[in-house]
């Protein structure tokens, strides 16, 4: 029975802690012959722009022995109108396996439900999985452990920040977010991860109040993608918001500092911060390319 991984959702706690001791297997060099993708062909449907999920995806499928297929929907006939269900069908007859980086989450799922391969959310509006998963490896790394760890986020309530609710929710990490009345997570993903017994997650309005004794900071941009025309407005919201030296202050000595990428330096986050010695930034791009290898090995094994 084929398996999608559309949010955190869709997988088990002990399943989490499977994809991430495997990625750090597959960082290691361990297996680094093994080709698990042999002779399979891995679609990649990005209506968005991407950096980091296009590249680790590719190469990370090259190193498993597969190949990749890169749609954008300008180019293939759902961009002249044919339905998400019809090329649904059609792309489950040649492909093993598909990677959709969107806007609508809906249409990510209304993909899954008409797919016979199994369908990775790259990234919509409402979930970022492929990110916890490496934001989860990178904080195991450097803490040596999650559960009973304190996430602080700053920042809009996106779907960074709804994913890293699952995350939390699912590892028993108390997760604090710091964001502007208004801008809150989404309030069904809050909903259900609060009534997790393993994990509490908190709002408040005043980053200080979050990021208190934290033991790991994470803030994204403030406009995302598709989100333009809101810039001055979400600029003005999010001015107190800013991840700074000041702000780190009141997290503990040795927390370190997250951020997905790509980074607006001098809006959400400050230089001396994103390149400082608590950074692990550049640590949670590179595992981006570990998880989704063992992602996709647990996904079509």
């Amino acid at each position: 029975m084929k398996r999608d991984f559309l949010t955190l959702w869709d997988v088990s706690s002990k399943e989490i802690e499977h994809l991430l001791k495997r990625a750090i297997e597959l960082k290691s060099g361990k297996d680094v012959n093994k080709c698990p993708l042999i002779g399979k062909s891995i679609g990649l449907l990005f209506e968005k722009a991407s950096t980091r999920t296009r590249v680790s995806f590719e190469v990370g499928i090259y190193q498993l022995g597969g190949q990749t297929i890169y749609m954008n929907p300008k180019e293939i006939q759902i961009g002249r109108g044919e339905t998400i269900e019809d090329t649904a069908k059609v792309l489950s007859r040649y492909l093993n396996a598909i990677v959709i980086r969107t806007f609508s989450h809906n249409a990510i799922a209304e993909f899954a439900k008409n797919s016979s391969i199994p369908v990775i959310n790259g990234l919509s509006d409402l979930h970022h999985p492929c990110q916890a998963l490496a934001d989860l490896m990178t904080i195991a790394e450097r803490k040596g452990k999650l559960k009973g760890l304190h996430l602080a986020y700053v920042g809009d309530g996106n779907n960074v920040a709804n994913s890293l609710i699952e995350a939390a929710s699912k590892m028993g990490i108390t997760l604090s977010i710091a964001c502007p009345e208004g801008y809150e997570p989404d309030a069904d993903i809050l909903k259900k991860a609060r009534s997790s017994a393993k994990s509490e997650i908190l709002i408040y309005r005043e980053p200080r109040d979050a990021v208190d004794k934290a033991d790991a900071v994470y803030t994204d941009v403030w406009v995302s993608m598709g989100q333009e025309q809101e810039a001055a407005k979400k600029k003005r919201k999010f001015k107190d918001y800013q991840l700074n030296s000041k702000l780190l202050t009141y997290a503990k000595k040795d927390a370190i500092v997250l951020h997905c990428l790509p980074a607006h330096r001098g809006e959400e986050i400050t230089d001396d911060v994103i390149d400082g010695p608590r950074s692990a930034v550049f640590d949670q791009a590179e595992n981006r390319l570990h998880t989704q290898k063992a992602l996709l090995e647990f996904l079509l094994r």
